[in-house]
């Protein structure tokens, strides 16, 4: 009785190496070369015996593993410029943790692409516009007017016209004032008058617009300690005085 193994299909040959270091919880940093070697020409030989072809890049980190394995079987150890020992599991090292690296992000890229499969398609637009302009035919509708129809939309739109033409409407004014000149006006009065009532200054021009921006310009004066106030006589009422 034969017996059928099926083996788990990797992405390459760094996904292979990856499986082996965490299946063994092995130190990346540490690999122990001789051991990973032998596991991954274990997994290629049953490839092989099920004839499965051996893709090349298998096959180039094989060479590679041998390549490391046989530089650590040397006496003397490759040293660099500086006389400091080369180990030549470095590259490999190199390349699995990069290897690592982009592998931890492909399962969220996957997650964005199936959420982005799953939404409906926006289509053509074009086709969508034949579509809605053949449901529409000027032709088919004109067919179908009669004079109360007709009557119907003049109705409408008269209708239509009267709303818009009887839309409120805002006009904004420019008023003449400023505080600078009412700042003006008031020290050229105090300049003839020791001081003036502000309830006379509102009964000269009652206009209310007047009456604020001269309040306003009463309190910048006050701020700028070029006059002030005292009580005067009757029910809100004060004297605007000169310093």
């Amino acid at each position: 009785m034969s017996y059928e193994i099926k083996l788990p299909l990797f992405e390459g040959p760094f996904d292979l190496l990856l499986f082996f270091i965490e299946r063994d919880e092995i130190d990346i940093m540490d690999i122990p070369i001789s051991k990973i070697t032998n596991d991954f020409f274990e997994y290629i030989s049953e490839l092989e015996n099920m004839n499965i072809e051996v893709a090349s890049e298998f096959i180039v980190v094989a060479a590679t593993l041998m390549r490391i394995k046989s530089k650590m079987l040397l006496p003397r150890p490759p040293v660099d410029l500086e006389g400091n020992e080369i180990d030549p599991r470095d590259e490999l090292v190199a390349h699995l943790l990069e290897y690592k690296k982009y592998k931890s992000v492909i399962s969220t890229f996957s997650d964005l692409e199936a959420i982005r499969l799953a939404k409906k398609k926006r289509g053509n637009l074009l086709k969508e516009v034949d579509i809605l302009s053949e449901r529409a035919k000027v032709e088919t509708e004109l067919q179908d007017i009669d004079l109360y129809k007709l009557l119907v939309v003049f109705k409408n739109a008269l209708s239509k016209f009267e709303d818009e033409k009887n839309k409120p409407k805002h006009k904004i004014f420019e008023y003449p004032y400023t505080i600078s000149q009412q700042k003006i006006f008031l020290i050229n009065l105090l300049k003839s008058k020791s001081k003036i009532s502000f309830d006379r200054l509102i009964k000269e021009n009652p206009l209310k617009i007047l009456v604020i921006y001269n309040f306003l310009a009463m309190l910048e004066l006050i701020q700028e300690s070029k006059v002030r106030l005292s009580i005067g006589n009757g029910m809100n009422n004060f004297w605007i005085q000169k310093f």
